[in-house]
């Protein structure tokens, strides 16, 4: 396969990341089949005109079904908002095209299943987009853990935090529509379950505290009429994963000052890891057992020597940044259809990972554990 047909849904902050990536893949990653842009769709006509202009699509559209009738297009990517995923995404999987769709996977764990299901029936390659597991000293924490390198794990704390809804006159918007889904725990919370996942594997059972902080908001900038807010602002999970070690995951999006706040610690009997997205070059390594007088972190910086950082760079100390981690989670998928398999976080993770929300939402409820 020398070339595939992207169709991009959606033209906001994900599918301007998603345009991006695929536009940057082949540079960074040779070997992988060309991205060839044929149609961009959007709801707004002038926002199509102007994404297939910017991004170099060959056409624009505001008929998303249309793009996906289109016999160029091979891959479909939704970057809508949540309650539009399942039915973009089925119609896409039934005319038989591979399928990325951003996260959450749906409003409801039911309509993930159907997703999922969906997918797998037709043999068609899927992705969520999951991307901050993508960065190369993710990939090196997690071959450190397979590699029995911290020994026996011990702990993990997770978080994802940011402000971009503490302001309670910011006004209420299809984010904190209930129609699409729970609030923070599946917006920001997914991603911090995801990576606690791919770090350490399943999650087996939880005890939440998932509560509303701001109860209304304007219904525009400035209004004075309000609307009450029905999903999450905080949630704190107390976890158990399935190979027996404890620990606790936080989503938040009212945490004043934090912009990108995802990170954990995970500890074990021979060393712990840290790592914070603020600083996603980096990734500190504490190796217990060693001179007491030499005792600390390491500071673990990204360079070549870990792939595929070299595809960007051939020196280290110069960085990658948010939209080369989507760079290489598109690139990675593209490379799996040539392959014919998925290369993940596809469907079946994405719900997983839904799975773990709405056992924390219902242990919130109910206020006892609840097993995954």
């Amino acid at each position: 396969m020398k070339e595939i047909g992207i169709g991009l849904i959606g033209t906001g902050f994900m599918g301007k990341a998603h345009a991006i990536a695929y536009r940057t893949a082949l540079s960074a990653f040779p070997d992988i089949p060309a991205p060839r842009l044929v149609a961009v769709a959007d709801v707004n006509t002038e926002a199509a005109r102007k994404a297939a202009h910017q991004y170099g699509f060959e056409s624009a559209t505001s008929d998303w079904k249309a793009l996906i009738a289109n016999p160029a297009i091979q891959v479909v990517s939704i970057t809508t908002p949540n309650s539009m995923h399942k039915e973009m995404a089925l119609a896409a999987i039934a005319a038989g095209k591979h399928v990325h769709c951003e996260k959450p996977l749906s409003p409801t764990l039911a309509d993930s299943l159907d997703m999922v299901k969906a997918a797998e029936a037709r043999g068609v390659c899927t992705q969520v987009g999951f991307n901050y597991i993508k960065n190369p000293l993710l990939k090196l924490a997690r071959q450190m853990v397979e590699a029995g390198e911290l020994g026996e794990i011990t702990g993990f704390r997770g978080i994802h935090a940011e402000d971009y809804m503490h302001d309670p006159q910011s006004p209420w918007t299809w984010r904190i529509d209930p129609s699409g889904g729970p609030g923070v725990i599946a917006d920001l919370g997914s991603h911090i379950i995801g990576m606690a996942r791919f770090l350490l594997g399943e999650i087996a059972e939880v005890s939440a505290d998932v509560r509303t902080v701001i109860k209304q908001r304007p219904v525009a900038r400035g209004a004075s009429e309000m609307k009450p807010v029905e999903v999450d602002d905080v949630a704190r999970i107390l976890v158990q994963f399935g190979r027996g070690c404890g620990g606790t995951i936080e989503a938040n999006w009212i945490q004043t000052g934090r912009k990108m706040q995802l990170g954990f610690e995970l500890t074990g009997e021979k060393g712990s890891l840290v790592f914070t997205q603020e600083r996603l070059n980096e990734l500190l390594y504490y190796k217990a057992g060693g001179e007491a007088r030499h005792m600390g972190f390491t500071r673990i910086e990204s360079g070549p020597q870990h792939e595929p950082y070299g595809g960007f760079c051939v020196a280290g100390g110069h960085q990658l940044g948010f939209n080369d981690l989507k760079t290489i989670e598109m690139a990675e998928f593209l490379g799996g259809i040539a392959k014919g398999k998925s290369t993940g976080p596809d469907f079946r993770e994405a719900y997983e990972i839904q799975k773990v929300v709405e056992a924390a939402i219902a242990s919130s409820q109910q206020r006892n554990w609840i097993k995954v």
